[in-house]
């Protein structure tokens, strides 16, 4: 039984889609199917079945996984002892949101790895959903996440509900980011009206997926208009705010470094449930590194930098 294959479904598991774990796996639709068959033709059964779900795993099949997954871990912990004396790897990985005080705190952790020891870091900025799917399918040991605090009952019940344990981080309200050459970066507090004239900057994926549209509109602070750019990274986001004064972005609140360099403010501006909670989560039961740690305590130094701004 060629173990590969293994990883094949798992992917399509994770995708609820042939295709697009195929563009995952970086190979063609038609031979992912092919292995996809010949394992099923192995097992005696099938896998997976077609819904309005898309592809989702049988009942044998969920069973199936379950144990291909626990196949392939071990096969990792194997190829592993070949990797030479685990205290001389610095292995870490994390799943975080777009927030830049957590990008800042990543470098500042990053800055302090040994570089006479062997580093394999992983980290990837995504939305809450996906992040809690990274640790649940164990291809990340920790996570952050980020809501809005008044559906904070229902990404709880999900943790639970998934096996993962959290801990708080910091809540907070998004705050407007612009051009120091914006329109209104000379308010004290931007008006959330005055905002419908101007570009609207935002990430893509976002959304949760139990909102509707208007709830999720909401959710991410938009101005109903049709002036957006959605991105899918962080990093683009400041040269289009630095670059076009007539775009502005909701961010979590940013650090002075990238403030400055960009040349962007950032202002206070009322809106009706506009608070938000970034959490730690790893799974239940976890027993954190020295590296997890030390990240950890890298993200509370950056919050706390920014906890007690003023953002006028």
């Amino acid at each position: 039984m060629n173990t590969l294959y293994f990883k094949y479904a798992l992917e399509i598991e994770r995708t609820r889609s042939i295709t697009k774990a195929a563009d995952n796996l970086y190979m063609a639709q038609p031979n992912l199917s092919k292995a996809v068959k010949e394992l099923e033709d192995t097992v005696k059964f099938a896998i997976f079945e077609r819904s309005s779900r898309g592809v989702i795993p049988t009942r044998k099949g969920l069973e199936f996984l379950a144990y291909a997954r626990t196949i392939l871990e071990q096969i990792e912990k194997i190829e592993g002892l070949a990797e030479g004396d685990p205290a001389q790897r610095q292995q870490f990985t994390v799943s975080i949101p777009r927030g830049s005080y957590i990008a800042a705190a990543f470098t500042q952790f990053a800055a302090e790895l040994d570089g006479e020891k062997e580093i394999n870091i992983t980290v990837q900025e995504t939305n809450s959903m996906q992040t809690i799917t990274n640790l649940v399918e164990n291809r990340f040991k920790l996570g952050i996440i980020r809501y809005q605090t008044m559906y904070e009952n229902y990404f709880l019940d999900y943790l639970a509900d998934k096996g993962l344990g959290h801990e708080h981080i910091w809540e907070f309200e998004y705050v407007v980011l612009m051009s120091k050459a914006h329109a209104l970066a000379g308010a004290d507090e931007v008006l959330y009206g005055e905002l419908s004239r101007f570009i609207e900057i935002l990430h893509g994926d976002t959304a949760v997926p139990y909102l509707g549209a208007l709830e999720t509109q909401r959710a991410q602070g938009t101005v109903p208009q049709r002036k957006r750019i959605y991105l899918y990274e962080r990093c683009n986001q400041f040269d289009l705010l630095s670059s076009l004064p007539l775009t502005y972005m909701w961010v979590s609140p940013i650090p002075d470094t990238l403030l400055e360099r960009y040349q962007l403010v950032q202002r206070r501006c009322m809106l009706e449930n506009n608070q938000f909670k970034d959490v730690l989560i790893y799974p239940r039961g976890y027993c954190f590194s020295a590296l997890d740690k030390r990240f950890i305590d890298k993200i509370y130094a950056s919050k706390n930098a920014l906890s007690f701004r003023t953002f006028v």
